[in-house]
């Protein structure tokens, strides 16, 4: 697991490390001197706190860092600045807040460094759901090779059972059939899963490559990342499945 490095320690970008009310050397995120809340620097959520671009993270030490920072950047606590001061401390507490949020949860965490990394995501998510539903426009989804005559079957039956409920109708072994199927989803969406945390751990080793001198070809980073998008929408598209399931079973 990758160690945080205390709030206390984080050393501020080369060209802020000076704290702009009493000058002396300060943290990225306040003064170690005066206290002061500094300017929020456009760094990544990573960076943020303190850590690599890597996937697999001691999610207790990033709370702990969390809850430190919280204390020391709320905006309660610097009513009585000035008004500039007070601004940068909602911005840091908003930058905090966000990359708390996206950091503590894998997926998220996965996702938002494949954006770092100039990755384009295929948009299954339930927003995108919703705002094709609203605009009539077709979502965009890629059936998995090996799931297109499953799904194929499976959106058959719930189309099946969506008329039924409508006519009143109940055919209990069409609803065990498509409930078996749902198991089997949930399955598929568990084993992908730790198929993602493979690949989160081989991420991290070509990282910690990098770290020690030792070249990566931008090749060798392009086929992690691939692999990775494609774990990560293979996942995604069978969890808005089960998702999409589940509404018809229990509507």
């Amino acid at each position: 697991m990758t160690n945080l490095t205390t709030i206390t320690a984080k050393p501020a970008p080369e060209e802020t490390q000076s704290c702009w009310s009493c000058g002396t050397m300060r943290a990225v995120h306040f003064c170690e001197a005066c206290g002061k809340v500094q300017p929020p620097a456009p760094v990544d959520y990573f960076t943020f706190f303190g850590l690599p671009r890597k996937l697999n993270l001691d999610v207790a030490a990033l709370e702990k860092d969390f809850y430190e920072l919280s204390r020391k950047l709320h905006p309660d606590l610097n009513a009585r600045a000035g008004s500039q001061e007070q601004e940068w401390s909602l911005q840091q507490s908003s930058l905090l807040n966000d990359a708390h949020r996206t950091l503590k949860d894998p997926i998220r965490r996965t996702q938002y460094l494949l954006q770092l990394e100039g990755v384009e995501l295929e948009e299954q998510s339930k927003s995108a759901t919703e705002q094709a539903r609203s605009t009539g426009q077709v979502k965009k989804q890629i059936v998995p090779p090996d799931l297109l005559e499953e799904v194929f079957e499976l959106n058959m039956q719930l189309d099946e059972l969506r008329m039924q409920k409508k006519m009143g109708e109940d055919d209990p072994a069409l609803i065990e059939e498509i409930g078996r199927q749902k198991l089997d989803l949930e399955q598929k969406q568990e084993s992908l899963l730790r198929e993602l945390e493979y690949r989160w751990k081989m991420w991290d080793g070509m990282i910690q490559r990098e770290q020690n001198g030792q070249p990566v070809s931008e090749e060798e980073r392009k086929q992690e990342r691939d692999k990775m998008v494609d774990v990560l929408n293979r996942r995604n598209y069978i969890r808005n499945l089960v998702r999409d399931v589940t509404e018809v079973l229990e509507a």
